[in-house]
């Protein structure tokens, strides 16, 4: 039996130029996900960042797979001395004057079971804080 992917959609009060810059920009990027050292919206392009809580933080590993200017975003996810992979796909849509964010995340199952970091309600509550709260008010403001 395969597992449901992780699944959030947002709409935001923003262009989807804004949007865009907002997911694939590191400049902008730090304010609302991650500090990621080097970041390109192009396939291929490989990336990494150190995130956690104040106990542990985890090495993320991650590659682009697709992205396609203003609609697809997506990238493989996987970490560091860990068995799994996954990947997380950002897609914009327009939505009257603003944007609808769609993210879906999937592979999460692949994870360690015996790691509460890797359970889908961490990843859910990440994600909700991430896409709900900070890049939200990161556009809003």
């Amino acid at each position: 039996m395969k597992a449901n992917p992780f699944l959030i959609e947002r709409n935001f009060n923003a262009p989807i130029s804004k949007v865009w810059e907002a997911i694939t920009d590191t400049g902008k990027m730090k304010h609302w996900y991650f500090d990621l050292e080097k970041f390109k919206p192009e396939a291929g392009f490989n990336f990494q960042f150190l995130a956690g809580d104040d106990k542990k933080k985890y090495l993320h590993i991650c590659k682009v797979t697709q992205a396609e200017e203003g609609k697809v975003l997506e990238y493989s996810w996987s970490y560091d001395n860990y068995p799994g992979q996954s990947w997380v796909k950002f897609e914009l849509f327009e939505a009257g004057t603003g944007t609808r964010l769609k993210l879906t995340h999937t592979g999460i199952d692949s994870f360690p079971k015996d790691d509460p970091a890797f359970a889908k309600e961490s990843f859910a509550a990440g994600w909700t804080a991430i896409i709900g709260t900070n890049l939200k008010n990161f556009l809003e403001q």
